[in-house]
């Protein structure tokens, strides 16, 4: 896993600085580890071709700067079948997770996809984006992971299907850690309906805990919503090292699909060089489509729906219909990021 800056992309003109090492290592590569259609004698860039990066100019440079590892998707290469299981995750809170997850589903209905929407977050900010009270249901996700009933029976059929949570949620990861193989609760709980569905998109909460980390292992991909500001970009060195840890242990096929800025205002400085900073350290893995503020997000929830559903023709809504196309057919572009 390579380590790069947390830099805007002006920072970085001076480049190709040539490097010297006094290190001999030898690697011993047992070839019938490594995955089919992967050359093992593929070419290694020679260490003097690595950029090295400067230090980081104005406004960021009052901050400390994080080193933040680059990260290689495992995402669904096109035309793959079988269902692709999203999970939308980042630790920090309020950079749109849920609004996403609504959204990005109901723009797949509207393409003719079967969806299904869980969600996983305790505040059930999801399940009242539909209109439903969490207060009141009386099985929910909970039951689902912990007492392991079916999860078509809390099911609600909405703009979307959703499976709803409720406040019981708070009380899932303790109850939990009692559990052998509770790791992969949310993952056996899916493949009574994994086949009725062509996305299952996954809201987390705003923590890496047990619940996330089930999110993961049950997940074909992650997305990553990323507020547009500078505190926000730095928790994705803690998501990806959580991620790591799931490849490496329970899942080795999740990978981030995509990182998707929110919250954007293009009058502000700082929100474009928030941009910039992911472009240049994630490139290709940074969707093309900004998520901007508008009232629109905070609107539609009032009345139960998306904002797909909420103002049809709006820019909101466009957003999130191109987010969908890029999910779609830009995964083969962000595996070779």
């Amino acid at each position: 896993m390579g380590f790069v800056r947390l830099l805007p992309r002006s920072a970085s003109r001076a480049r190709n600085t040539a490097v010297e090492s006094d290190l001999d290592v030898d690697l011993e590569v047992d070839v019938s580890e490594i995955e089919p259609g992967l050359d093992p004698a593929a070419e290694v860039p020679a260490l003097e071709d690595i950029p090295v990066l400067e230090d980081s100019p104005e406004p960021f440079r009052s901050a400390p700067v994080a080193s933040v590892p680059i990260v290689v998707p495992q995402a669904p290469v096109p035309g793959v079948t079988g269902t692709r299981v999203i999970a939308f995750a980042n630790q920090k809170g309020g950079v749109a997770k849920t609004t996403t997850t609504l959204n990005l589903g109901v723009a797949f209905k509207e393409m003719g996809y079967r969806v299904l929407l869980v969600d996983l977050d305790p505040q059930g900010n999801l399940t009242m984006s539909q209109g439903l009270n969490p207060d009141t249901i009386e099985i929910s996700m909970f039951d689902v992971l912990v007492r392991k009933i079916p999860i078509s029976d809390v099911i609600e059929r909405r703009e979307v299907d959703l499976a709803v949570a409720s406040i019981d949620l708070a009380g899932a990861e303790l109850a939990l850690a009692a559990l052998i193989g509770r790791e992969r609760s949310l993952e056996k709980a899916l493949v009574e309906v994994r086949d009725r569905y062509d996305f299952i998109l996954i809201d987390t909460p705003p923590s890496l805990g047990l619940l996330t980390i089930n999110a993961f292992v049950a997940a074909t991909g992650v997305i990553v919503p990323v507020q547009c500001e500078y505190l926000a970009l730095r928790g994705l060195v803690q998501l990806e090292n959580t991620l790591a840890m799931v490849r490496e242990n329970l899942n080795p096929h999740v990978g981030v699909e995509g990182i998707v800025p929110t919250m954007y205002d293009s009058r502000t400085l700082h929100a474009r060089e928030a941009v910039e900073i992911l472009e240049e350290n994630f490139g290709e893995l940074v969707f093309k489509t900004r998520i901007r503020k508008t009232v629109r997000y905070a609107e539609a929830p009032v009345k139960g729906s998306s904002v797909l559903g909420y103002d049809p023709t709006g820019t909101a809504s466009e957003a999130y219909r191109e987010l969908a196309k890029e999910v779609l057919h830009g995964t083969e572009a962000r595996e070779h990021a």
